[in-house]
């Protein structure tokens, strides 16, 4: 995916998602940490500093997609993206999960989202993963969390993503998870020096009730 930035992830909190999408607390406290939740392939939690080293090698290799949102070229960088991503959830704008395959530990990818408007109510997500984790469900399961909780934790009503026509793993990964294309944006993303079309893809609030899978689970 290509629009978010790595401007961005800290201790979670005792929320939990019940059946549904209803939140049993104040929705707030996500500010105070992200939620730790896992699914049938993956553990999504927040990103700390002892990803970086992790997720520099996941998501900047050569076969990762050539139209993926830019990453930090060092480690470093990985770090100061994550310290980042900690001030911005806390001031209820931003949320970063890093993606941990079950029984493992390193961070493989993240999810990210971030409000477009004040009250989170108008989201946008990005997705990367390892490339050996293509195909396999992890992103689907990842996907289905970050779902949930953007939609029953943040109190989202729309949620959109733009990836570069020329991008059909990422379109396929949208398309697979219920989004509806709505329009092609012209020009929108530079590449290279170079100017891509993009699709603008969406998912409500109603739809996602609608056609949900099961809930999380959510470990404190």
């Amino acid at each position: 995916m290509e629009k978010l930035p790595h401007h961005p992830a800290a201790a979670p909190v005792g929320s939990t998602l019940q059946t549904g999408i209803d939140l049993a607390c104040d929705p707030d406290d996500w500010r105070l940490g992200l939620p730790t939740l896992t699914g049938s392939m993956v553990t999504l939690r927040e990103v700390g500093t002892t990803d970086a080293h992790a997720l520099y090698t996941a998501l900047t290799r050569g076969d990762v997609s050539p139209f993926a949102s830019p990453r930090p070229p060092t480690v470093d960088g990985f770090e100061r993206f994550i310290e980042a991503a900690q001030r911005r959830r806390a001031a209820g704008e931003y949320a970063c999960f890093a993606v941990v395959p079950l029984n493992s530990e390193p961070a493989v990818g993240w999810f990210q989202v971030r409000s477009l408007e004040p009250g989170f109510k108008t989201a946008e997500w990005d997705f990367a993963l390892a490339t050996e984790y293509w195909g396999t469900g992890v992103f689907v399961d990842g996907a289905r969390l970050t779902l949930d909780f953007v939609f029953a934790a943040i109190g989202a009503h729309r949620l959109e993503a733009r990836v570069a026509v020329e991008n059909g793993r990422g379109n396929g990964a949208l398309r697979k998870m219920g989004a509806v294309r709505e329009c092609e944006l012209r020009g929108s993303f530079l590449h290279d020096g170079e100017y891509h079309d993009q699709r603008l893809w969406t998912i409500l609030l109603e739809e996602w009730h609608q056609a949900r899978p099961l809930s999380p689970r959510v470990v404190h």
